[in-house]
């Protein structure tokens, strides 16, 4: 739901999320849950449900499943992430239109390498990412730090993710606009306050074309 158009306008720069925002990691949780259950008698819908219960308690689902099943937490496979088909497309229609891209993520290091090997990087005019930083959402620090290194005012900005706590609510409280790119788990999140409320809630990446 658009709350007013004017929300984003005198918008200089964009900030976007990675994981489950331009990149679909569909694959790597259901590569996860099949790891972390093999040789248990603990089914794949059984462990999912569990994910989903959590995820819409605003928890990071596959981790507290993960310890409500007494499980080890199994390594997160990166070769099964791809960029939604979209994603291209809709980056290459912000960078025409002459918005500044910028990536704001919770990343393992080397994030720039793998969005110039998805072909999004020569899009995107600056990588700020957790492993890199030594901080990460939702701590505001990220965030400062990209503002900072792009020289744009929070109210110049907008943050584009699809996790309502840590993407949406840090980025609010700092006085930067918000686009909720409801993908991935994070579709059973559930706003509580009103920082967590997005000006502008889209149920695919393609759909933020309309706002910018």
């Amino acid at each position: 739901m658009l709350l007013r158009r004017d929300t984003v306008t005198n918008i200089k720069w964009l900030f976007f999320d990675v994981g489950s925002t331009l990149i679909d990691e569909t694959e790597c949780y259901n590569h996860r849950i099949r790891d972390a259950i093999e040789g248990t008698n603990i089914t794949f819908e059984q462990f999912n449900d569990k994910l989903i219960f959590f995820a819409k308690q605003n928890l990071k689902g596959d981790i507290e499943a993960l310890k409500y099943f007494g499980l080890t937490k199994t390594p997160w496979h990166k070769e099964d992430e791809k960029p939604y088909e979209e994603a291209e497309r809709v980056l290459k229609a912000l960078y025409e239109k002459g918005y500044n891209i910028g990536i704001i993520a919770n990343q393992s290091m080397g994030t720039e390498k793998r969005l110039e090997n998805w072909g999004l990087m020569k899009y995107i005019k600056l990588v700020v990412a957790s492993a890199e930083e030594g901080v990460a959402k939702p701590d505001k620090e990220i965030f400062l730090r990209a503002l900072r290194r792009a020289e744009c005012l929070p109210e110049n900005a907008v943050m584009i993710g699809d996790r309502i706590d840590n993407d949406i609510e840090p980025a609010k409280k700092l006085g930067m606009k918000t686009i909720w790119v409801k993908q991935g788990f994070a579709v059973y999140q559930t706003a509580v306050n009103d920082f967590q409320k997005a000006d502008y809630v889209v149920d695919r990446l393609p759909d933020i074309l309309e706002v910018l």
